[in-house]
């Protein structure tokens, strides 16, 4: 049955028969007929979580996706890294024509605070603790990828430094994230971590756990030069250091400054032990600008690793000024 409710919740403005339900199940390893999935639905029906459209089909309701987003949570452990693996498998970002689809992070904050948020995450947005200063700017009513900002509020969509994921992948760089972390600040130089989360064993985005306990310091780490901020520990294969090294300039020159250091070969990075033959990497979290504005007592919502969208269609954070 939460097979079914995840069907329906990747399409909710359509109205799904048993069929198609069938059909997509077979994704996510379910073999059911026609005939079983409709007795699956009647008991979904009886409990809420679907509506009914005659012969049509069905669609998903609200208390559905509150019963999916709630149940079975051993089932969602691994559930980032496997959306970390997706997501920079669909990355397909050409350097050269500087477009193609990136991973954006979106944010919610309040409209009528509007002008306090941009003067608060402004010298963030100027500071190395960012994937990149170009966003997506939406008022309420418009939408980000498939997300439509809720009223009264302001979408912000940043860059997800998943998006390093997928563009050494295309490169021929496997890269493995494995873990979500504050990085403490010392004199403007990465000093070590603070707290850590294993993306294989959480359900949840370690990053916008951080925000949300109020373990940042952005504000602090950009404007005193010491504070907390976001950031990600990474590994790669030794033989691709120069590589990297070589791919991280020239992402620079194209506005993707999110790596912030490279380890020397089978040698800790921050403190932290690596695995043999591997180096390394440590990436700054694409959630920073909005960690500043929770610090600043700007209440924010964050999807991490919400969609994909152009490159080519963002905008220099200075042009919202």
């Amino acid at each position: 049955m939460h097979a079914i409710l995840k069907v329906l919740d990747k399409n909710p403005d359509e109205i799904c028969g048993s069929r198609e339900i069938s059909r997509q199940l077979k994704m996510h390893g379910v073999n059911l007929t026609e005939r079983t999935v409709r007795y699956h639905m009647r008991i979904l029906d009886e409990r809420g979580f679907t509506k009914v459209f005659g012969k049509e089909g069905r669609m998903i309701t609200q208390k559905g996706r509150e019963e999916l987003s709630q149940a079975h949570v051993s089932e969602k452990v691994g559930f980032v890294i496997s959306r970390i693996e997706t997501f920079s498998y669909l990355t397909n970002l050409d350097l050269e024509k500087n477009e193609g689809d990136i991973i954006l992070n979106v944010s919610y904050f309040p409209e009528d605070m509007l002008k306090k948020a941009l003067q608060v995450m402004k010298p963030v947005f100027s500071s190395p603790y960012v994937m990149s200063d170009r966003v997506v700017f939406c008022r309420s009513g418009e939408r980000i990828g498939d997300a439509v900002v809720p009223e009264g509020l302001i979408g912000l969509g940043t860059v997800c430094s998943v998006t390093i994921n997928g563009i050494f992948l295309k490169a021929g760089i496997p890269v493995a994230s494995r873990f979500g972390g504050v990085l403490q600040i010392e004199s403007s130089e990465p000093e070590r971590f603070t707290a850590l989360i294993s993306y294989d064993g959480s359900s949840l985005d370690p990053l916008e756990i951080f925000i949300k306990s109020g373990m940042t310091d952005v504000i602090g780490a950009v404007d005193n030069k010491a504070g907390k901020v976001l950031a990600s520990f990474r590994e790669i294969p030794v033989v691709t250091i120069d590589k990297v090294r070589q791919l991280s300039e020239k992402l620079r020159g194209h506005g993707i400054r999110g790596i912030l250091l490279i380890g020397n070969p089978n040698q800790p990075l921050l403190e932290m032990p690596v695995g043999l033959d591997k180096a390394g990497m440590v990436i700054v979290g694409g959630l920073n600008p909005v960690a500043a504005l929770e610090e600043a007592g700007i209440p924010a919502v964050s999807k991490a690793m919400s969609t994909l969208y152009n490159f080519s269609d963002l905008i220099e954070f200075k042009g919202l000024l």
